[in-house]
């Protein structure tokens, strides 16, 4: 029966249901055939699986990242890092992803990067002479940043279904975050030489201080959620409406937000908001039934007794992961899959906040990977380019994401030491 509910997800999945109610649907399907519990236990665990406070900081983060796009923030921020490191070979490049960086910190959502900033930067990269499949695959693989370095939506989900501290998820992500920054930028120079793209231009000390001035409102963002959080003046979810304050402040300060801007923001995070939570809600029936039926046990056994050594499991499950990406989208992933894999990599020593980077990094990774890569339909509309063109050109830009994935890893201080310095 348990057999029957994997198929039957699947088949839902590949007839083009909503993830939602693949998961949900095979579940009841599940609970026809089996009688096993009454119909309303259905909605009892979907009740309960969204009935949680920390999920009060998903609409607040995707409003946020919302307004900040919508009041032209983007724009401050391109200018800033064009500043930064437009000097280097292939200068827009790495302003690409030096400015995937900044506005990671605000946003959380690696389609709200692709879509907010990717439409400035592939133009830019346009005008400068770039390749478009380049300017595609430097924009899709920066934007995978955004969901690490904190805010981070995939790791308020994680942090829920782990029952474990979302605060300290987010200052986990950080060094691995500005990790793959760098890995991405030492590929982009090496193309920048290969091909011979040009500098931006001469770095500049008094450009570069007037576009910290002019953008020192919207830098200022990061360091409110992410300061908040680590001094322990927020919580998560408080240092989500912290942030949906003042991005209605900067929408003022700077004169681009509208009542009309502010009602039609509200509406897409609304719709949001309500598509993850039902994807939420449908996960959390279905990881209920494998954890009921001890499908999460015998997983966890089968693993321990291919190996008990943990960094051959770790790899086994980046592996799992690494496929999974390609199939499922990332919140879907995370609810049925935590529940599944934690409990085995505890097992073995594993700490939950350093499982919880490995699994979100890896799966940010999927969004770049056909036939689901969420990220590469995004980027698709917006550069007008096939999806299948933007999947080939993103390809070689996965060696540095694979590369910092294994880092992450298989040494473990790389996501655990900023935690452990401020948390413990």
């Amino acid at each position: 029966m348990i057999a029957v509910l994997f198929i039957s997800m699947l088949i839902l999945i590949v007839i083009g249901a909503p993830i939602a109610i693949a998961l949900g649907g095979s579940s009841m399907i599940w609970v026809y055939l089996t009688n096993a519990v009454p119909d309303f236990a259905i909605l009892h665990r979907m009740v309960m699986g969204v009935d949680s406070f920390p999920l009060l900081a998903v609409p607040f983060f995707i409003l946020a990242g919302s307004l900040m796009n919508a009041a032209g923030l983007t724009n401050q921020i391109f200018d800033f890092a064009k500043a930064c490191v437009g000097w280097l070979p292939g200068g827009l490049g790495h302003v690409n992803v030096g400015a995937s960086i900044i506005f990671a910190g605000m946003s959380g959502a690696a389609v709200a990067d692709a879509g907010g900033l990717g439409t400035i930067e592939i133009k830019a990269m346009d005008d400068a002479g770039y390749d478009r499949d380049f300017s595609v695959a430097v924009t899709a693989a920066s934007s995978t940043i955004g969901p690490i370095i904190p805010p981070s939506l995939p790791m308020v989900i994680y942090g829920v279904m782990a029952s474990t501290s979302i605060g300290a998820l987010f200052i986990a992500g950080f060094i691995p975050g500005l990790l793959m920054g760098l890995a991405l930028s030492i590929l982009v120079y090496y193309f920048a030489k290969k091909r011979h793209y040009p500098k931006d231009s001469s770095f500049s000390l008094k450009r570069l201080g007037q576009t910290f001035i002019k953008g020192l409102p919207a830098l200022f963002s990061p360091v409110i959620i992410i300061g908040g959080i680590a001094t322990g003046v927020f919580t998560p979810t408080e240092a989500a409406i912290a942030a949906v304050a003042y991005s209605l402040i900067l929408g003022f300060v700077y004169r681009t937000m509208t009542v009309k801007k502010f009602m039609a923001v509200s509406m897409e995070t609304i719709e949001s908001t309500a598509v993850i939570l039902l994807i939420v809600a449908g996960a959390s029936i279905f990881a209920w039934i494998l954890t009921a039926n001890r499908v999460t046990e015998n997983f966890a056994s089968a693993l321990l007794a291919f190996s008990q050594n943990k960094f051959v499991v770790l790899m086994l499950i980046n592996i799992i992961l690494f496929v999974v990406g390609f199939f499922m989208e990332t919140l879907a992933a995370i609810t049925i899959l935590t529940p599944v894999l934690l409990p085995t990599v505890v097992a073995l020593g594993v700490d939950p906040i350093h499982f919880g980077v490995i699994m979100v990094l890896n799966l940010m990774i999927g969004l770049l990977t056909p036939p689901v890569g969420m990220v590469l339909y995004v980027l698709s509309r917006v550069a007008k380019v096939p999806f299948e063109r933007c999947a080939s050109a993103t390809l070689p830009f996965l060696i540095p994401l694979v590369t910092v994935l294994l880092l992450v890893t298989f040494v473990e201080p790389i996501a655990m030491w900023l935690p452990r310095l401020i948390f413990q």
